[in-house]
């Protein structure tokens, strides 16, 4: 049999609910040379996930081993893909039916080593029903330095790359649970992969949210831990090494914000003074010093006041 042209990988824990629509997805494409991949990483629900699995065709395999985390369920995948071409998608995530195709004729027609897409976010989040280009739009090109300042970035599940500059630079960084697919794009752009993108929205993003301030929190953290890992590599030309630290300063502020926030509402008033004060050595704000003089003289007013707002995302301080 003629091997297929592209590899769908698809990492698989506690999926099994979502599993079906996007499986859906994939086996509705109007490409039809591919293959899919579902790596069981030592999921709970085993049990409904190959239950699901049953009503698919031949052309999907399945891999089941013990939990390590999707870094090591993704690299097991590429390690058994038989394409050319490997396409990442989240369990919970689907394309539209003409993804593989349009993103193909893309990564022919402009040479790329990776493509991109657009997609709507969906699900439990007040971001649903818009894209990610919307909310954060490229600005220039795809280099190690702008992916560190965060001009461009990268939505996994829209990816279709060429699986042979993935190998040699080592494939994803297993030591990552979360953020090791930032740091492949990374590593790819710093090794001189080229990358496109198209602002076509080819895909739905669904997002989970089960705490707001919690949810961002976990989120800053991830990136401080991924930025440090970069770091300490030492191999970071100047242009990196500034676009890191302009990132890591950015998201440090954003974290003693969302700190002070989660502090307010839990009525830990001298937590949270602590934490805006922090933020406001990153960079001064009038509207912090209102804060924090608020939270001397004022505290649980200025705690309705936020209350009264639902936790709606704030302005830029």
């Amino acid at each position: 049999m003629t091997e297929p042209l592209i590899s769908v990988i698809i990492p698989a824990y506690n999926a099994a609910g979502f599993m079906g629509e996007t499986l859906d997805s994939v086996f509705a494409q109007t490409f039809t040379n591919y293959e899919v991949i579902v790596i069981n990483d030592g999921s709970p629900d085993t049990e409904q996930l190959e239950h699901v699995l049953q009503r698919y065709p031949s052309n999907l395999r399945y891999i089941k081993q013990e939990n390590q985390g999707a870094a090591a369920a993704r690299n097991t995948g590429l390690r058994a893909a038989k394409g050319e071409f490997v396409a990442f998608l989240d369990a919970d995530d689907t394309w539209l039916p003409e993804f593989l195709e349009k993103q193909l004729a893309l990564i022919k027609s402009s040479g790329a080593d990776l493509v991109f897409a657009d997609a709507l976010f969906s699900g439990d989040s007040l971001l649903d029903g818009r894209t990610f280009m919307q909310l954060d739009p490229p600005r220039g090109e795809v280099t190690s330095a702008n992916l560190l300042a965060v001009k461009v970035t990268v939505l996994t599940s829209t990816v279709l790359a060429r699986k042979a500059p993935i190998l040699d630079v080592g494939l994803f960084d297993v030591s990552m649970r979360r953020g090791h697919d930032f740091d492949l794009w990374f590593r790819l752009a710093k090794a001189g992969a080229r990358f496109a993108f198209t602002r076509e929205v080819l895909g739905h993003h669904r997002i989970v949210e089960s705490g707001l301030s919690g949810g961002t929190i976990s989120q800053l953290k991830r990136t401080l831990s991924v930025l440090e890992a970069i770091k300490a590599r030492a191999n970071l030309t100047g242009a990196e090494e500034a676009a890191l630290q302009c990132n890591m300063t950015r998201t440090l502020r954003q974290l003693a914000l969302e700190n002070g926030k989660e502090k307010l509402l839990g009525r830990d008033f001298p937590a949270a003074l602590q934490s805006f004060n922090e933020a406001r050595k990153f960079r001064h704000s009038w509207k912090l010093v209102f804060v924090c003089l608020a939270l001397r003289i004022a505290p649980d007013t200025l705690r309705r006041i936020y209350t009264r707002r639902e936790m709606a995302p704030a302005k830029s301080a």
